[in-house]
């Protein structure tokens, strides 16, 4: 039963931070300490402890990608821990990463671990690839051509 409640509690995540980008979600579904262990990230205190850190994250992407939604297409669930194998969609429609928008489709596919301590989401481990990211709305591309 605790396997279905974890696996419920990260859906109302998926579902409420990115595809109604709604911050509030942060508040219900994450720990108060909450720590985001992200490859991008990972020497940002601001944006990896804490639900505000979480939310800054995500008001980045909602503006950069305003139409973004993520399909869970696998949802594991063992113990403390929940995985979710995810894809992302979105137009870049507003600035990412110092690129301004380039209104191209963009598809992104990583897989996330969370892990559940007293029915919230106490710590978040995500691989997916930002390059991937940045050369679809033409960074990598534009980057390597001013290097030419």
């Amino acid at each position: 039963m605790m396997i279905e409640k974890n696996k419920d509690l990260v859906r109302k995540y998926f579902e409420g931070m990115f595809n109604r980008h709604d911050v509030g979600v942060a508040d219900e579904v994450f720990s108060s300490d909450y720590i985001n262990h992200q490859e991008y990230n990972t020497n940002r205190e601001d944006v990896a402890r804490g639900r505000e850190g979480f939310k800054k994250v995500a008001q980045t992407f909602y503006s950069a990608f305003p139409d973004l939604k993520s399909t869970i297409e696998d949802i594991i669930a063992a113990d403390d821990k929940v995985v979710v194998r995810w894809v992302t969609r979105g137009t870049h429609s507003g600035s990412f990463m110092g690129i301004a928008p380039t209104n191209r489709q963009v598809t992104v596919t990583g897989i996330t671990i969370d892990r559940i301590a007293d029915g919230k989401i106490a710590e978040s481990w995500t691989s997916w690839n930002v390059m991937d990211l940045i050369q679809q709305i033409g960074g990598l591309t534009e980057s390597l051509e001013a290097a030419a």
